[in-house]
């Protein structure tokens, strides 16, 4: 991170594995309204592991490029094996990707080894713990986050925390669509937000009137010229922030409203085609109650019958 493409590339991970969340979940609960249940990841039509996959691969390119190919010396460590300061954050941000890579290749083992009734249970909670080392490590972040790029990771932070706590939730109520669907909207914020921060902080037309892009420990940083014009830009960026919260809500919701439309109608058609069918075969068991019926009948009174002509006989030798 530390540059445009290093927010904006991860962040399109998150954006993709977020939408395709969501729009699972959603045509899961229209298909499924009274027997939804949660799942921590969702297979593909050709290739089961295509999300976990996609998840490693990513994390593996964002630890090289953060280690291996973005420093200078393609190597983070100075010549006495010790870590530079102008290196923390990268070894920093390589830790959130390997927490998200262990997320993914335990999930496969777990689909592959583990009882039908933890393997639930125990990816939502390494989907936690990763979203809890991704707050933490942007909490605890030794780059300087004082000024503007500091308040883009203040609100970053509360999206992430809504992806944890919601992560957390799912392990208890597995059944609560509204857990998934808070979680994956947060996924996909959390996506978008990197987008965001990566052009506003990066792209020189987008910096606020008043502040500048200084170069400090080997990446540029948004400085201002005094503190009315931070104060400036960082209202503009909770403004931003409300912008992009309104834009997220009104589209998921139109999302949901047209997976429905979709999901829905075919439920609703093979629904009444059921009940249907069960009709008619109500109505053949019930004519075949009353054939049945009929021939019972039909019995006791042949069986009456007989009994009378026996009695009659007994009588005329009497």
């Amino acid at each position: 991170m530390g540059t445009l493409v290093g927010h904006v590339a991860p962040g399109f991970g998150f954006f993709v594995i977020g939408l395709w969340h969501l729009l699972n979940h959603i045509k899961l609960h229209a298909q499924n309204p009274n027997s939804y249940k949660s799942k921590p990841w969702f297979p593909a039509s050709k290739q089961k592991y295509l999300e976990l996959f996609l998840i490693m691969g990513g994390c593996t390119a964002s630890i090289a490029m953060e280690l291996f190919i973005g420093p200078e010396r393609h190597q983070p460590l100075d010549d006495d094996l010790t870590i530079p300061s102008n290196h923390l954050h990268n070894f920093e941000h390589s830790t959130i990707s390997l927490t998200f890579f262990l997320y993914a290749a335990f999930a496969i083992v777990f689909d592959k080894v583990a009882p039908k009734k933890t393997q639930f249970s125990l990816t939502q909670l390494l989907g936690a713990a990763a979203f809890g080392q991704q707050l933490l490590v942007f909490h605890l972040h030794s780059a300087d986050h004082m000024g503007v790029e500091g308040e883009y990771h203040l609100l970053l932070q509360l999206v992430i925390s809504v992806a944890l706590v919601t992560t957390l939730m799912g392990i208890g109520y597995p059944n609560s669509f509204l857990i998934s669907f808070v979680r994956s909207i947060s996924i996909v914020s959390i996506g978008l937000w990197l987008a965001v921060m990566g052009f506003m902080l990066w792209t020189p037309e987008f910096i606020p009137k008043g502040c500048f892009m200084n170069l400090e420990e080997g990446h540029k940083v948004v400085r201002c010229h005094d503190d009315e014009a931070l104060d400036r830009a960082k209202s503009l960026v909770n403004i931003e922030f409300s912008w992009y919260m309104i834009l997220v809500i009104v589209s998921s919701m139109c999302l949901y409203l047209y997976m429905i439309k979709i999901h829905g109608e075919k439920v609703e058609y093979q629904t009444l085609s059921k009940y249907e069918m069960g009709d008619e075969d109500e109505e053949e068991e019930g004519g075949d109650d009353v054939e049945a019926q009929k021939k019972i009948n039909a019995g006791t009174s042949k069986s009456f019958v007989q009994m009378g002509k026996g009695f009659a006989a007994m009588d005329i030798e009497r």
